[in-house]
């Protein structure tokens, strides 16, 4: 993988989380499903952020998220994303430009407005997140360099990408132009109600040899395979793709390969849990930083547990200190 001006290259949802603590009160009284993320129309999304408790806003977006956690390993990335030419979208290209990933994706000039998450984060750490997706909903095949995709090791595509029907294209797109570049692709199932949305749609692009790399999560996987039995999940999946790492929550993760299973326990977190928004996202930032330099597979998770642990111990979806720094401290670089 050494002819290549990027690790990865990551295509996603430009948005900007506005995150804020919550009570299980609240949750009820609005009608959101506690964990879940909801897609809501702009009217949705002004009534309830000014219902909502004093926030932090931070640039988002799952793949941005894991672009993020990559460079702090000191990888390096590029991001496809849409947002429109207004405060958001500024503030959006400010951050993910600042921590070195490449992004010139064109701002739309008209339109709606840049997508924005509302993620309530209750007492345990869980978030449950309402999305408007705004202008990141106009990604389309139009705004793929080619070239990029070609230069990068990985592409990277987040399931919710799949909701809009012009990104859903754009999908499909890379994934060819990557493939006939000999390059891998990656696929992160994003929520579990996102698999419910489109099952059949996710499994045949399995199926077809459109991913060479899944990430998900025990509740995504679950909902892939329609089993409330994560082993019997596990399984399932082994024939699906040639490759996938899934997070177990405390339990760590397993690495499927074939009839290979490798499992890696959680990295313990450096305090209490305080939001679990971006544990997948930098999970899959600490493993495709590995798979990209070809560390073991074991590594490659330990990597991705290391990140994961940093970023649910404080507010946001992005990690606050050099994940390289920590890395080396654990001697897994």
């Amino acid at each position: 993988m050494s002819d290549a001006k990027y690790d990865v290259l990551g295509i996603g949802n430009a948005i900007v989380d506005v995150i804020a603590k919550t009570d299980e009160a609240f949750l009820a009284a609005e009608g959101l499903a506690k964990g879940s993320m909801a897609l809501i129309d702009e009217a949705r999304a002004e009534a309830l952020y000014a219902k909502m408790g004093p926030a932090v806003e931070a640039s988002g977006g799952s793949a941005a998220n894991t672009l993020a956690g990559l460079g702090s390993f000191g990888g390096r990335a590029a991001f496809v994303g849409k947002v429109k030419a207004d405060t958001l979208g500024a503030v959006f290209r400010h951050d993910i430009t600042a921590i070195g990933v490449d992004y010139s994706t064109p701002a739309a000039e008209g339109g709606v407005a840049t997508a924005r998450c509302f993620v309530l984060v209750t007492p345990d750490g869980e978030r449950t997140m309402s999305t408007y997706l705004g202008a990141a909903q106009d990604l389309g095949v139009g705004d793929l360099d080619e070239n990029a995709i070609k230069a990068a090791k990985v592409v990277y595509l987040e399931g919710y990408l799949w909701d809009p029907p012009a990104a859903k294209e754009a999908f499909r797109e890379a994934a060819a132009v990557a493939h006939a570049a000999g390059r891998k692709v990656a696929l992160s199932l994003s929520d579990s109600f996102c698999v419910d949305r489109y099952r059949a749609e996710f499994l045949a692009l399995l199926r077809e040899g459109a991913v060479d790399l899944l990430f998900a999560n025990d509740g995504e996987l679950k909902s892939l395979f329609e089993t409330a039995d994560i082993e019997e999940a596990i399984e399932a999946i082994a024939s699906d793709v040639k490759l996938a790492a899934v997070t177990l929550g405390a339990e760590g993760c397993v690495v499927v390969e074939g009839a290979s299973r490798i499992r890696v326990p959680a990295a313990p977190v450096d305090g209490p849990i305080v939001d679990k928004t971006g544990a997948g996202d930098l999970f899959a930032a600490g493993f495709l930083f590995g798979f990209t330099r070809d560390l073991t597979l074991e590594r490659c998770a330990e990597l991705g547990s290391l990140a994961a642990a940093e970023v649910i111990s404080h507010v946001g979806a992005r990690p606050l200190v050099s994940l390289k720094a920590l890395a080396e401290e654990k001697g897994l670089i």
